[in-house]
């Protein structure tokens, strides 16, 4: 299998190529949560098998990231993409086509293991086809469609629900597929590979730590961060997963074999802390969306989709904003711009943190959902561009991976740390509640909450957003301290420079 023709004069077209399918991937992290009640009524499921639909794809998604940032830098990102979207392509029609919700679960692991192999690429390619200088306007529309995706996502879901049936959320990915794949083959250039040596110990640790960490924390609600099976409990499995990454992470600096991360990337200051932001930004764009559609559901008492559509603003002035935001992050020293999307972000959800309330007009809920699409467009790109610009060619894949790492891990963080202050937040302010739509079983509630109970689910649902918001601060310290980037630092240095002296008459 080819990945394209030779480098071409403008990467661009593999830019775009690549973006198809790093739009449909991350589309499916979030569209299966509106087609979860069909799935439960259509094959015969509970609450607990259905979220593995959910839980399983982001596992898989999730843990291979390391290695398969890796796997680029060996055999080339474009021959790995092509093999990620192909085995992404098929799963989805696995997906559609199984007639049990066990072989949902397993087609979707499959699914999350393509994922898992094209995302680090498509990072890896912009670092390795476009200039330093130029780069930021490339992670603009990287970011730009991350962005994005997360409205279209439960849109498209409720449409595709409502008209079609669940089986069409994973039937459209073929189609697109197929289309992604073609223009792929065109248009991604085959690039120069690296001859890395494959830490197999390395590999086998990092599996096995995140596979714990992330475990442990996706599902620590589930169990209500108590007893899975016998001995093993959610907290054992998470303080496990911690003890093998920090035997992951001493291995990679005593191996004398190439590791699997070259912690020497992390010397740089730009990417050790663009890693440290990141993580922030995964936390609180996942955290965020439970409390407000949690109350745009239970309080305001709008459908899925139509709770999804108050998202609109941001997605819009998010895309709006990206282009402009990647141009000047080729300019200007992104901790001005990436500080700038910090505070907006932060104060966008304290904002909505502060006026969520019975009755409260859907014009003032916008007003901090638009200020989101502000933070949006100015955080993704400054954020990417400044951990790649730095990176060496040669590592472009496993800086890729490790970026990505951080930011799912901090997803994940977010899902399970908002869950746990929901359920607490529930129970202070609804204590009649606790055994309904509080105590940990409030998604299964929201629905048919009673208007007497909206006045303190309001309560709780502001108060969960100042967590994320608080998280934020931390990203903001980070991007705060971002150095110069090198091409500034050299355009302000020869600017400095006096002009040389007129040469004698």
């Amino acid at each position: 299998m080819t990945a394209g023709k030779p480098l071409p004069a403008s990467p661009w077209p593999a830019l775009w190529a690549m973006v198809i399918g790093f739009f449909m991937i991350l589309v499916d992290s979030t569209i299966v949560s509106v087609a979860t009640p069909a799935i439960m009524s259509d094959l015969g499921a509970d609450v607990d098998a259905v979220v593995w639909v959910t839980s399983a794809y982001l596992l898989a998604y999730a843990v291979p990231l390391l290695i398969t940032g890796r796997l680029g830098d060996r055999f080339g990102p474009g021959r790995v993409y092509l093999v990620g979207l192909t085995i992404f392509t098929l799963a989805s029609l696995w997906c559609g086509l199984t007639g049990s919700i066990g072989m949902l679960v397993a087609a979707r692991v499959v699914q999350g293991i393509g994922a898992s192999l094209m995302t680090p690429q498509t990072m890896a390619v912009i670092t390795r086809t476009f200039q330093a200088e130029t780069r930021g306007r490339a992670m603009s529309l990287w970011g730009a469609v991350a962005g994005v995706a997360t409205l279209v996502g439960p849109i498209l879901g409720g449409v595709l629900v409502d008209g079609l049936g669940w089986e069409w959320i994973f039937f459209i990915n073929v189609p697109v597929g197929v289309i992604a794949f073609v223009f792929a083959v065109r248009l991604v250039p085959a690039l120069e590979t690296h001859v890395h040596k494959f830490d197999i110990v390395g590999v086998v640790l990092s599996a096995i730590g995140m596979f714990l960490l992330v475990f442990g924390l996706q599902e620590g609600q589930a169990y209500d961060w108590g007893t899975i099976a016998g001995p093993v409990s959610v907290w054992s499995l998470i303080i496990a997963g911690v003890v093998v990454m920090g035997v992951f992470l001493w291995w990679q600096a005593r191996t004398r074999s190439e590791p699997l991360v070259t912690l020497a990337l992390f010397r740089d200051r730009n990417f050790s802390l663009a890693n440290v932001a990141i993580t922030t930004v995964g936390f609180a764009i996942t955290a965020m969306a439970f409390p407000l559609m949690f109350y745009a559901q239970g309080v305001m008492g709008l459908s899925p989709t139509r709770s999804a559509l108050l998202l609109v603003p941001m997605a819009v002035i998010s895309g709006v904003l990206a282009l402009w935001v990647g141009r000047k992050t080729d300019q200007v020293h992104p901790r001005w711009l990436a500080g700038f999307g910090m505070v907006c972000f932060a104060a966008s959800l304290f904002w909505a943190g502060a006026i969520l309330r019975p009755g409260l007009p859907v014009w003032e809920l916008l007003l901090p959902i638009a200020l989101l699409g502000v933070a949006n467009g100015f955080i993704w790109a400054p954020i990417a561009t400044t951990a790649t610009r730095n990176l060496p060619m040669s590592n472009a894949g496993s800086g890729a991976g490790i970026y990505n790492t951080t930011r799912q891990v901090g997803a994940v963080l977010g899902s399970a740390a908002i869950a746990t202050l929901m359920a607490s937040r529930i129970a202070a302010n609804l204590p009649a509640a606790a055994g309904g739509a509080g105590g940990g079983s409030a998604e299964a509630g929201v629905a048919a909450l009673p208007p007497a109970l909206h006045e303190g689910f309001a309560t709780a649902m502001g108060q969960s957003l100042y967590l994320p918001a608080a998280v934020l601060l931390i990203g903001l310290v980070a991007v705060a301290s971002f150095a110069m980037p090198r091409h500034l630092a050299a355009r302000r240095a020869a600017a400095a420079e006096p002009d040389p002296a007129p040469a004698p008459a």
